[in-house]
């Protein structure tokens, strides 16, 4: 691949045409849903996971600090706020039709391609900003009906992938559509073009993105269709018609599909990536009457986990088997593969875990307790390097006491943000309210394309409910619950 931009972590995002009544009250959004016609019995859709990697993929690296992690400290040295964009201003009334998308809502999703930074807010709305002039660009809603639902920033030829339904037609199905980033910043939205127009993404249908292995992947309820694409043009490539389908998971160059399981075993099926030729086919032996927490595949080792049972980790090569006992495996919330160390993630109760394909537990992370009990991967970033990973956490006990409110004797809903080393589990640097040194930063005089900041920094670290770090520029962008975006950087 000859482009050069840094995957982050929204680089497999599936989401789903959710029935209307149901995303009104889960406020619109649905990413990293897992597919339609699960057994009821079958709880794989708790899981939701972001993979990552893409591009050339280099060997698995050996599990040992990289030198990136060491300068980490000194990287983060010195952050400031540095700027304040808000969402929502007195235009909003006049640019959409919906009066749900003039309320303020919460952030739930920030992408950054360049100088650019795009904001999706909880309620559809999504603004872009100028990270240049700090000036809000445009808003990416360009029907007065429209509501966003997620985003995805094409690397591929530097474009944004925007998600959306319609009030024209109930909010039934999911509209594609892509518009280079210059075009953007030039604010000629309308200069953009309708994905996947043939394509019937009606609940339950869905459209993922795999920057993995640079493939789109939709299916169609109406008629049982998974298509794939290729992310780079956009080009159809093939098509699986199986009623029998139940799930497709995607991995580097292969796709695992996964059949209605019987009482005792799940038919799975391995396919190419690249023309879906059938690899292997073969069948998984389940515990009779125990429900599926999840079944993954990473290369060629098959995860599978029952409730109340051991973790089974499978060579679909030679059929060895590894087992971890669920005393010391907790079925997570969220899982985050990391093609390049040869590891895995685990988020669970707040917790974050790296284990490797073993079995081992390899990484348990000091002072990186996640502030959201439902991990949110909107509030994770992993570098590049897969060597560090920026969340919002809460803050230790003593920062804690630090930021209890004397008068009311409540404590704050600040957070932190703190950036761990994913081979050592060590916090190597944080944003913290306690910190005395951290202050909004000083305006010279004379320059006039900085942002007007009316938050406090204690205020800015309230209630973050997104969270984007980006590598180029060394910037963490936050958003909170008011609807605002807060640039952190040294």
């Amino acid at each position: 691949m000859e482009h050069h931009h840094k995957p982050g972590l929204r680089v497999r995002l599936r989401i789903t045409a959710a029935r209307r009544r149901a995303w009104l009250s889960a406020g619109l959004h649905s990413a990293c849903r897992k597919p339609p016609r699960r057994d009821p019995s079958d709880s794989v859709h708790k899981v939701a996971r972001r993979e990552i990697g893409g591009g050339h993929r280099r060997p698995p690296r050996p599990a040992a600090p990289s030198s990136a992690a060491f300068s980490c400290p000194e990287k983060f040295r010195n952050f400031q706020l540095q700027e304040e964009y808000d969402t929502y201003d007195d235009e909003v009334h006049f640019l959409v039709q919906l009066p749900f998308l003039w309320n303020r809502t919460k952030i739930i999703e920030i992408v950054a391609a360049k100088d650019v930074i795009f904001a999706l807010a909880q309620s559809g709305l999504c603004a872009a900003f100028n990270r240049t002039t700090n000036k809000r660009i445009c808003y990416l809603n360009i029907s007065p009906d429209e509501v966003i639902r997620s985003l995805f920033y094409n690397k591929n030829n530097d474009s944004l992938i925007t998600v959306s339904v319609y009030e024209s037609d109930r909010f039934s199905s999911l509209k594609c559509r892509t518009t280079p980033i210059e075009y953007i910043r030039r604010g000629h939205l309308n200069d953009g073009f309708p994905l996947f127009e043939t394509e019937s993404l009606k609940y339950p249908g869905f459209v993922e993105f795999d920057d993995v292995n640079g493939k789109v992947l939709t299916f169609s309820a109406q008629d049982s269709t998974y298509k794939v694409f290729d992310l780079k043009n956009y080009n159809f490539l093939y098509s699986i018609c199986d009623k029998n389908i139940q799930e497709i998971k995607i991995s580097p160059g292969i796709m695992l599909v996964i059949y209605q399981k019987t009482n005792c075993h799940v038919p799975l099926t391995i396919l190419s990536i690249e023309d879906g030729t059938p690899l292997k086919t073969f069948s998984q032996l389940l515990h009779r009457n125990r429900k599926v927490d999840f079944i993954e595949q990473f290369n060629e080792k098959l995860l599978v986990k029952q409730d109340k049972e051991n973790l089974q980790i499978i060579d679909v090569r030679n059929s060895d088997l590894i087992e971890v006992n669920k005393t010391e495996f907790m079925t997570p919330s969220a899982f985050i593969f990391l093609y390049e160390n040869n590891l895995f993630l685990t988020f669970c109760n707040r917790t974050v875990a790296a284990w490797n394909f073993r079995g081992e537990l390899v990484t348990s992370f000091e002072d990186h307790e996640l502030w959201h009990p439902n991990c949110n991967t909107n509030n994770i970033y992993i570098t590049a390097d897969q060597d560090l990973i920026i969340s919002y956490c809460k803050v230790s006990n003593q920062a804690v006491t630090d930021c209890i409110d004397t008068e009311a004797g409540e404590a704050s809903s600040m957070g932190s943000i703190n950036m761990s080393n994913i081979f050592t589990g060590k916090c190597v640097a944080k944003i913290s309210p306690s910190d005395p040194t951290l202050t909004v930063a000083p305006r010279t005089r004379g320059d006039k394309s900085r942002s007007t900041i009316r938050s406090t920094v204690s205020e800015a670290l309230e209630d973050i409910t997104a969270l984007f770090y980006d590598e180029d520029r060394n910037e963490i962008y936050t958003g909170n619950s008011k609807g605002l975006v807060h640039v952190w950087s040294n």
